[in-house]
């Protein structure tokens, strides 16, 4: 029998276990052998249709998986919220609903609110992987991360993970969270403590609140951006102040006596939380993750796809 997810929909990377992982990352290895041909596409899903439906904005999470979709020859609907009737009061069931009706079979979702992923799973009739929901799970983005750990360094077993800035609004952060643990990472967090949920020890993950002793710890430190979109009220005095703090350039890091990897989820306050020159350094895989993400995306859509029952 050939291997299977045991789970019916990606709404969290809590809901996957280590084998659900290892299966992702073996599929995304196909698949990054097919998108680096002079043909990129492959006919897997020349029947399913995939309705991108992002109620928040997005770029890169966008096209990544809109790319993802077209490399395996399905079927694209693009549904952006906000030029539509979500505007005009329709609700999330309504939307989704209208969509079904024209036969989707895979819905990606960006959503603001908690736990739609989740709702729509459990009201639809068609596969649900989650863009992001609010401040909770962003699943593809720390799947893609910890991909780009593993091509780099080997493996993501025993190696040390710190990821810097705003953990407090961070999908990106719960999700690295619970996927760099599973398979048996260490991970750290590091950011003003306004910014440091209250409970993250729970998640077995230690606090560091001095970037320098973060670093010379860490083999891998994965940079968020400060979301100020997020934000209600001021978490600490200014951007300056922060970049001070917790920014990263490349003399701290050329001090630190080692080479460790940087990351970032995307996109780049450039000269806040870290500087060009670290951002664009050799020991910086940001574009490897971007990469990445494309082929880890084809990965999950093609082994969500293989459970849909025609």
């Amino acid at each position: 029998m050939k291997q299977q997810l045991s789970v019916e929909h990606l709404l969290g990377i809590k809901y996957l276990n280590k084998n659900d992982i290892d299966l992702i990352f073996e599929t995304a290895n196909n698949f990054k052998e097919v998108i680096n041909r002079p043909i990129k596409k492959v006919p897997s899903l020349r029947d399913i249709t995939i309705a991108n439906l992002f109620f928040e904005n997005s770029t890169r999470t966008k096209l990544s998986f809109e790319l993802a979709e077209k490399r395996l020859s399905a079927d694209v609907i693009n549904f952006s919220a906000s030029q539509s009737s979500v505007k005009k009061g329709e609700t999330l069931i309504d939307t989704v609903n209208n969509i079904l009706a024209m036969k989707v079979d895979i819905v990606v979702m960006r959503h603001p609110n908690v736990g739609a992923g989740v709702f729509l799973s459990k009201h639809v009739d068609a596969k649900i992987i989650n863009a992001g929901d609010g401040t909770h799970e962003h699943p593809t983005q720390a799947l893609l991360d910890s991909y780009s750990i593993k091509e780099k360094l080997g493996t993501v077993k025993g190696k040390k993970v710190v990821i810097v800035g705003d953990i407090l609004h961070s999908r990106v952060a719960l999700s690295n969270i619970f996927a760099l643990k599973l398979q048996g990472a260490e991970v750290k967090v590091c950011g003003p403590t306004t910014l440091i949920p209250k409970h993250i020890r729970s998640l077995g993950v230690e606090v560091e609140t001095n970037i320098k002793k973060a670093l010379e710890w860490c083999d891998v430190a994965n940079v968020l951006r400060v979301q100020h979109e997020r934000m209600d009220i001021k978490y600490f005095p200014s951007t300056r102040e922060y970049t001070q703090l917790f920014g990263i350039n490349k003399e701290i890091l050329d001090n630190l006596g080692k080479k460790i990897v940087i990351m970032h989820p995307g996109p780049i306050n450039r000269g806040v939380e870290i500087t060009s020159d670290v951002a664009d350094a050799d020991q910086s895989i940001i574009l490897n993750q971007v990469e990445n993400g494309v082929a880890v995306r084809m990965a999950v859509i093609y082994l969500l796809a293989q459970q849909i029952k025609r």
